[in-house]
């Protein structure tokens, strides 16, 4: 399957993944947050002491600032000093015990947070593993990445500090505007006029704030995905001298990303400022009029802790706007993840296993206790069939949904140890035939047998344990070059490995490796030339060892000499087992017992190699030259 090498991730905010100023509003609040809920729902005792913590720490920032009251008109005036630091003491301590409960919910919410977004995380891969291909066709690479980081991240950053911070704050603020009314409710009006023009403001600034972030967003996966296309394709820029267009395309682009950045930092960096001014405008106006209520009343303490309140009642709103931001866009994320954790896995009916047997002297099968023998088929009756590798299409109709099928009425048979080979130009359908076989898609009409067996009523793990494909596209994964080959089956041990690879005629180059069989390869295999990736392609499904073997353009990004090395050691992987071959050079296919050349998703002939010579049909023209083998 071919891989997306140019998708783009998508993030929900700035460049680092974050809301930054926008937010992605969420499609289903109430049903993301029930989810998320069910995965804090194990930590219902942390999240009880970090209520009872948020709620002791707003009590102490909200009383703290009302012992300024009787500190002032009580000790102070009075000049009573030994009351003023038994007073003082007080306040500290009520400070250091908010100070401490602040750590105490910051450190536990970190705690939960971390645990959560890996289990989310751990969740969401396994789910991947189970949903089929069809998803991973109609979804980019970049698409899917996003969800483990931008997505998840938005989860964890809101769960580390914006759900805590959004609580404490609109306690902070309940709390002030109770004391605030409580110690003068004449000015407590000035201040809910304030309150009101802060609103507003938050309202108009934040709303253009959102728009051009969003604005910056799509501009700087615009210039990232540019970034990553030139990076890719420097030896093409090079080879036709594209640097200057490559360039002033990147120019363009640079001074969009330049423009919307601008735009989005302007209103954002309005924010706090716009606050701060109005927050003094409205400290200006309560100590004129608080002063002349003062001196009629006497409460001087009064006022300077009312005052102290004004201060500290437009800081919540500020921090509840920006973390309201935070958390719908965790929502919104959320939400990405869930649909993929809800999307429909791999339906697997089957019920047909693969065993170990061994065979008694009246020829009779039973399953072996050990991990060596032959392979049957176990039938959830016990009757056991001997894994032969009979495959067989009959009528089958397919196609990746119902309005465009691609294969039409096939029908074949390849007897255990015979090669089958498809030929025919690109899109006939080759590749479709040895997908169908794995199960990686249902047909829509017709069956496939194996070993006269249904495959639907296989289970596809046993299914695909049975078969080893190499295709095309090689992939290597970070690891040791024995790693790689072993991946064919897991439990082969070192000599099993290296028989694999002298089986593929890979035992060679790698001896010439700086560790040979220890040597690690990163970067799927960079440092390796097409071919070599290949072999190790190959020696990995020699090293699964299996009944069936498909061969996806196995050597088309060989070379010849290379080509000849191996075929010898592809002999005798072959050897004794059913080989579907998809060929891309006809000299591959010559000695193939039947030669499948299809069109359009028919097979419009069929034969060994001289038979269709001789048929002077579409093989002859692909193979004389006379038409084009894509």
């Amino acid at each position: 399957m071919a891989e997306n090498k140019n998708a783009r991730p998508a993030g929900p905010g700035g460049p680092g993944g974050g809301p930054k100023g926008g937010y992605r509003k969420p499609k289903n609040m109430r049903g993301t947050l029930g989810k998320l809920m069910r995965y804090l729902g194990r930590y219902r005792a942390h999240l009880a002491v970090v209520v009872v913590l948020l709620a002791i720490s707003s009590a102490c920032t909200v009383g703290g600032s009302y012992l300024i009251k009787p500190l002032i008109n009580d000790y102070i005036l009075p000049g009573d000093f030994p009351g003023l630091v038994r007073m003082l003491c007080v306040m500290a301590a009520v400070y250091v015990t908010g100070a401490l409960c602040s750590f105490g919910y910051a450190r536990i919410m970190v705690h939960v947070s971390q645990n959560t977004v890996a289990r989310i995380r751990e969740d969401l891969f396994a789910h991947m593993q189970k949903l089929p291909l069809k998803y991973f066709d109609t979804h980019t690479h970049g698409e899917l990445m996003s969800r483990y980081t931008n997505d998840i991240e938005t989860v964890s950053e809101a769960l580390n500090n914006s759900f805590a911070s959004l609580i404490s704050c609109s306690l902070n603020f309940l709390g002030t505007i109770a004391m605030m009314i409580v110690l003068s409710p004449t000015l407590s009006l000035i201040t809910f006029v304030m309150l009101a023009v802060m609103l507003c403001v938050v309202k108009v600034i934040g709303s253009r704030s959102r728009r051009y972030f969003a604005a910056q967003q799509r501009a700087v996966g615009e210039v990232n995905g540019y970034i990553e296309e030139m990076i890719e394709g420097q030896k093409v820029i090079k080879v036709f001298n594209h640097e200057r267009a490559a360039k002033e395309g990147f120019y363009g682009l640079n001074e969009a990303y330049r423009q919307a950045g601008t735009r989005a930092q302007i209103y954002s960096g309005m924010m706090m400022p716009a606050m701060g001014n109005l927050s003094y405008i409205n400290y200006a106006i309560t100590c004129c009029v608080g002063g002349l209520l003062a001196i009629r009343s006497g409460d001087l303490g009064g006022l300077a802790a009312f005052l102290q309140y004004t201060r500290q009642v437009s800081q919540p709103i500020t921090q509840i706007s920006q973390q309201v931001n935070t958390i719908l866009s965790a929502v919104a994320g959320a939400e990405r993840v869930f649909e993929v954790m809800e999307t429909q896995p791999e339906t697997d009916a089957g019920k047909v296993t693969l065993t170990r047997v061994t065979e008694s002297r009246d020829g009779r099968l039973a399953e072996a206790s050990y991990d060596t023998g032959a392979w049957a088929w176990k039938k959830p009756d016990g009757e056991l069939v001997p894994l032969r590798g009979d495959v067989r299409f009959d009528h089958v109709v397919f196609g990746y949904d119902d309005r465009k099928i691609i294969l039409h009425d096939i029908s074949l048979f390849a007897k255990p140890g015979q090669k089958i080979a498809f030929v025919g130009s690109t899109g006939a359908g080759k590749t479709t035939i040895t997908s169908l076989i794995n199960r990686f898609y249902e047909i829509q009409s017709g069956a496939i047998t194996y070993d006269g067996i249904d495959v639907r009523d296989i289970e596809k793990d046993s299914l695909r344990r049975s078969l080893g494909v190499v295709l095309q596209d090689t992939h290597l994964f970070t690891g040791t070059v024995a790693d790689n080959i072993r991946y064919g089956r897991l439990d082969a041990t070192d000599e099993e490995v290296e028989a694999a690879a002298k089986l593929a005629g890979a035992d060679t180059f790698i001896r010439h490796l700086p560790k040979g069989y220890q040597t690690v390869l990163s970067g799927d295999g960079g440092n390796l030339s097409q071919g070599e990736r290949q072999l190790l392609n190959i020696a990995r499904a020699a090293c699964a060892n299996p009944p069936v073997l498909i061969l996806d353009e196995a050597t088309s990004s060989i070379d010849t000499r290379t080509e000849k090395i191996i075929e010898r050691g592809m002999d005798r992987l072959m050897a004794g087992r059913t080989v579907f071959v998809i060929a891309h050079r006809l000299s591959t296919v010559r000695n193939a017992k039947a030669i499948m050349v299809l069109e359009q998703g028919e097979i419009i002939e069929r034969g060994d190699h001289d038979d269709l010579i001789e048929q002077h049909g579409r093989y002859y023209q692909l193979y004389t030259g006379q038409a084009e083998l894509a």
